[in-house]
């Protein structure tokens, strides 16, 4: 995965702080870190408890849904572009 670089001004422009804008987006990166986490257990979940002769085919379809999540974009990554396109709620606490 290649570092990208980011327009600072760009998402000073959605809060009009950089700093508010990076907390947004670490708050949202741990929101969808979370939930991808929760559906991985899920699927690997329904693996556990079997006997060890159906044990090999099993671990190759728990290798195909790890490499699966592996591939998606970092959640911060992601946040950062729901932050852009204006996906993101946020509220002060004001």
């Amino acid at each position: 995965m290649s570092i990208k670089t980011l327009e600072v001004e760009k998402i000073q422009e959605v809060t009009g702080n950089v700093y508010e804008a990076i907390v947004i987006v670490s708050k949202r990166a741990r929101q969808i870190a979370a939930r991808e986490k929760m559906e991985l257990d899920e699927k690997l979940k329904y693996f556990e408890g079997f006997e060890e002769e159906e044990e090999f085919a099993f671990n190759e379809e728990q290798e195909r849904i790890s490499k699966e999540y592996e591939k998606r974009e970092h959640p911060t990554q992601r946040g950062v572009a729901e932050l852009l396109k204006g996906e993101t709620t946020f509220r002060k606490p004001e």
